[in-house]
């Protein structure tokens, strides 16, 4: 669990294409075995250090067959921003996936004073 000390608490969210592979014939699309893709996302101001960020596939384009295998995480979470993280395997085929994501925080206070 995350203690939030300060006055000031900030909630950031958004929406990354992390990739559409269906249009170019990607690995994703294409490829069999273990894939990764990584999609680096700015958080729209700095937090005050870093904030706790959730993630979910808001869209999901794969073929039906043989099986769906996907995961979705989020890694390097930093005060400006953090990399998500979508992975398949074996001979999954994912066209296209969109996350959405929501990062809540401490926020700057210049007001505040560190003594």
């Amino acid at each position: 669990m995350q203690r939030l000390s300060g006055p000031l608490l900030g909630i950031d969210q958004g929406q990354k294409t992390v990739f559409a592979h269906y249009e170019t014939d990607g690995e994703m699309w294409t490829g069999h075995g273990p894939r990764e893709i990584r999609a680096k996302v700015r958080f729209s101001a700095s937090f005050m250090r870093p904030p706790v960020v959730h993630a979910h596939m808001g869209l999901i384009d794969m073929a039906t067959e043989p099986y769906i295998r996907a995961d979705l995480t989020t890694d390097a979470i930093t005060k400006h921003g953090f990399v998500l993280v979508f992975r398949t395997w074996d001979d999954s085929r994912v066209a296209r996936i969109r996350a959405d994501w929501m990062a809540i925080g401490e926020l700057p206070d210049d007001e505040r004073w560190d003594v």
